[in-house]
This record gives structure tokens, sequence and C-alpha cells, in this order.
């Protein structure tokens, strides 16, 4: 049976779509909830995510409003957002708990940069493994030598597609940082 390589093309979306996910929890210049997305609370006796026990808006451009379903949660919403250790301020009412952002300065930009291309790095490195993987199936199959070299060409394809489009939100996120 021949390597089927939608299971490799679904691996390469997949560390994509990581990477996107991990460099959309990186603060730039604009509080957006999103930026929350990785805190969980103990609320109830588990762990939930924040967006599950709470709405979460926009006040400014560097604030963002926590309002739980349940007010008897804020302390503990509380907690969490400062346990995180985002290098945000959490303080609460007695309806919510205001988030707010401090100014990115030069030297944090410089680290999160810094993040940005460690992620992308962790991102490369996975699809490396994934590519090692695949050649390794390949190698192992029935397939002729002529089909086994196509297939480990159509894989780098896949490869050298996929480095394009993380390089690709790597850029965009540093971008959107040095703004």
């Amino acid at each position: 049976m021949a390597y089927d390589l939608h299971q490799f093309k679904k691996a390469g979306t997949e560390k994509r779509d990581w990477l996107q996910t991990e460099l959309q929890g990186l603060r730039t210049g604009r509080a957006t909830p999103a930026l929350l997305d990785t805190i969980t609370v103990d609320v109830y006796g588990s762990r939930m995510k924040l967006s599950q026990v709470a709405a979460i808006t926009v006040e400014d451009a560097r604030t963002l409003y926590v309002n739980p379903w349940d007010k008897g949660q804020v302390k503990d919403i509380e907690k969490a957002i400062t346990v995180a250790d985002l290098g945000i301020s959490a303080g609460s009412d007695d309806k919510g708990v205001r988030v707010s952002f401090p100014e990115l300065t030069a030297e944090r930009r410089g680290q999160l940069m810094k993040l940005v291309r460690a992620k992308l790095e962790e991102a490369r490195v996975q699809l490396k493994t994934a590519r090692s993987k695949a050649i390794s199936d390949i190698e192992k199959g029935d397939a002729s030598e002529d089909e086994q070299k196509r297939l480990k060409n159509e894989v780098q394809k896949i490869v050298d597609e996929t480095n394009k489009l993380l390089e690709e939100v790597a850029d965009k996120k540093e971008k959107e940082l040095a703004s």
C-alpha cells in the first residue's frame, strides 16, 4: 500500500495552527480577549478556561473587563490572572475584574520578538520530526524505488510550503509587535 500524504499534510496544517495559537497569546500594543485564553480558573472543584466562566470585553486599547457568570468567582478569577504572570495587573470590584496592560517597552518588545522566533523554531522542529517519521514510513512501505523517491519529494515540497507558511505567521506577529 502506498504512503498516504494526506496525513502528512494534516500534520503540517496542525503545526501552523499550533504556532498561530501560541503567538496569539503574545501581547501586542492592543488588548484583546484572546490574550487571556491560556488562563484557567479553579471553580466548582475543577479547572476551567476563563472564557468558560466569564464574559471578557474590551474597555479600551489597554484594558479588558472580565465579567463572571457567577459573581462569587471574582476573587478566584483575579487570583488566576495574577498567577498566570502575563505582565498585566488585575483589580476587582464587586461585579468583575479589570485587567490593565502596561505600555510595551522596547526591551519587552525585544523579548517578545525572541519568543516569536523560539516558537517558530519549535514548530519547525516538530515539522522535521514529522518529516522524519513520514520518510521512515515510506521506506518501510512496499512501494518501488521510484515511487519512494517521488513520495519523498512530495513530502519535502509539503515541508517547504509549510515552513514558508510558518515564517509568514511569525513575520506577521513581529510586525504587530513592532508597531
